[in-house]
This record gives structure tokens, C-alpha cells and sequence, in this order.
């Protein structure tokens, strides 16, 4: 039992570990001198924004193709993708708008705009897994067992490649736990 109940919420926390992961970042402190860098980082902000749109279009473009779907399974494939999309541009307004309150925002405020955020996603979750779940049940065997295959085998969100100097390998963090460090 224990079995199918992780391999259906890795998926799900892997995906939370992320956002958690870019929400975490936006709660640098923003110093007084780079308040005013912000007002041009903006044209950078829109630049992120675009970029983690067009990394959604890509993911809704290549789970189409891998999961041949028909036209007659196009309306819930078109309200998956929709569901992407809106999570996708709910995300970026909500970081864009908790960065430019940053630097007003004391400690309770950032605790709670971090639990908003993680609320959110959760809320976010929910609507993307009942969309998938009309889809999935108008997949063919076939294609079910590609969308099986590809949730078992990586994340619906890969880890961005900033991040990936972050993880240790195996050999150095049973050396470092096992040193005491």
C-alpha cells in the first residue's frame, strides 16, 4: 500500500520541493541600493517571466506529441493546458508582486506571503490534477501507459540547472554525515 501512495505523490513533492525552492529564493533581503536596481531589473523580471512561460509552451508541446492525442481528446487536452498555463502566470504575478513588496516586508509579513504562495501551489495542484484526471480517463491503454512511463520516470517540473551544484553526491554526504559535519 505504502508503494503506490509514494509513487503517486512523488510527482506532487517534487514539484512542491521546486516551488518551494524559487519561492525560498525571492526571500533574499533587497538592500536600499538595489531598490534601485530593481526598476531596471525589471526588463530582466519580464525576460524570467517570458522565459518560464515559453518553458511551459514547451512542456505542453512535447507531452502532446509524446502522448499522441487525438482531436477527439482535444477538449481535455486544451483544459490541461489551459490549467498549465493559468498555474504558470498566477506563479509569476504572485513572486513578481511578493519581490517588489520585499524590501517593506518584515519577517511576519515574508512567513506569511511564503505560506500564501505555498497555499497556492497546493490550490494550483489540485486544479491540474483534476484536469489530468479528465484526461487521463479518455487516454487509450497506449497512452496511458506513455503518460504512466512519464510520470514514473521525471518530474512534471525539472529541477532548473542553477540548482544543480546544490546537490552533494552520494559519497561526500555519507562522508560528511558520517564525520560529524
Amino acid at each position: 500500500m505504502k508503494n503506490p501512495i509514494r509513487k503517486a505523490a512523488v510527482p506532487a513533492l517534487i514539484s512542491l520541493a521546486m516551488f518551494t525552492g524559487v519561492a525560498w529564493a525571492q526571500t533574499a533581503p533587497v538592500s536600499a541600493s538595489s531598490t534601485s536596481a530593481m526598476s531596471s531589473s525589471s526588463t530582466a523580471a519580464k525576460s524570467h517571466a517570458q522565459r518560464r512561460m515559453d518553458n511551459v509552451e514547451q512542456q505542453i508541446t512535447t507531452m502532446h506529441s509524446q502522448l499522441s492525442i487525438t482531436d477527439a481528446q482535444s477538449k481535455q487536452w486544451d483544459a490541461y493546458a489551459q490549467t498549465m498555463r493559468d498555474n504558470a502566470q498566477k506563479t509569476s504575478d504572485a513572486l513578481s508582486g511578493r519581490r517588489q513588496k520585499m524590501a517593506t516586508m518584515n519577517a511576519d509579513d515574508i512567513m506569511k506571503s511564503y505560506a500564501e504562495l505555498a497555499q497556492m501551489h497546493a490550490d494550483q495542484m489540485q486544479k491540474l490534477a483534476s484536469a489530468w484526471s479528465d484526461l487521463y480517463a479518455v487516454l487509450t491503454p497506449d497512452q496511458k501507459q506513455t503518460a504512466d512511463t512519464l510520470f514514473h520516470n521525471r518530474p512534471l517540473h525539472p529541477r532548473p540547472a542553477m540548482h544543480k551544484h546544490t546537490a552533494k553526491p552520494a559519497s561526500a554526504s555519507s562522508a560528511a554525515s558520517s564525520s560529524g559535519t
